[in-house]
């Protein structure tokens, strides 16, 4: 008998009647660890991310810092930095840019959410846990947040204080973004570098034609 190494699928685990001081607590407890909280209004999700969630987040972010480099626009990644409105939510967004507010949080240690939420969320949603974190993130005040489900790719834009689904982005409004699925798709079987490289080759293509 040949033994067969499966990959570990994401888990994920939803409880409620959870106090603020509970979640704070757990924070503290799981450190480093791969395992991600969100809290939203007493409600507590923990995750371990799969190592599927694992290589579409790495390449969203390598995605979106290679958006940055060919259009020339300032960014600061702050990956899974963890974010908190204290009592009411908090929440370790799979990848988050500063892009037109970087000015306000460039060499800072502490941010203020109340000020400066980041510019950019990518969230790789997996086990559907989206529409939870949507709601954390309107009330941080994050203008924009991309969602990929592993088929679909959705740019979610705050107006009106809640998340409405674009076609534009607004980090970077002159590529057409949801064409990032067709690289998404072959993230698990084609070279890493590779696909960065075919990735770049498509930004400055589009470029070129505006």
């Amino acid at each position: 008998m040949t033994a067969q190494t499966l990959a570990r699928p994401e888990q994920s685990v939803q409880l409620s009647g959870i106090s603020w001081q509970t979640y704070e607590t757990l924070l503290a407890e799981i450190g480093d660890r791969q395992i991600r909280l969100t809290y939203n209004r007493g409600n507590l999700e923990i995750m371990v991310p799969s190592p599927e969630h694992e290589v579409y987040k790495k390449v969203m972010g390598r995605f979106v810092e290679t958006l940055a480099e060919e259009l020339d626009v300032k960014i600061e990644p702050l990956g899974s930095t963890t974010f908190k409105r204290p009592e009411l939510s908090g929440v370790e967004p799979d990848e988050c840019f500063y892009i037109q507010n970087i000015s306000a949080v460039k060499g800072k240690k502490r941010i203020d959410m109340n000020q400066d939420p980041p510019d950019l969320v990518v969230e790789i949603d997996i086990t559907s846990r989206s529409e939870n974190s949507l709601q954390v993130y309107a009330d941080l005040g994050v203008p924009e947040v991309w969602i990929y489900n592993g088929s679909r790719l959705r740019i979610n834009r705050f107006e009106n204080g809640e998340y409405v689904e674009c076609e534009i982005s607004l980090a970077f409004p002159s590529l057409p973004i949801l064409e990032i699925v067709g690289f998404l798709e072959q993230a698990e079987t084609m070279d890493y570098l590779e696909l960065v490289k075919a990735f770049r080759n498509w930004v400055k293509s589009q470029i070129q034609q505006n």
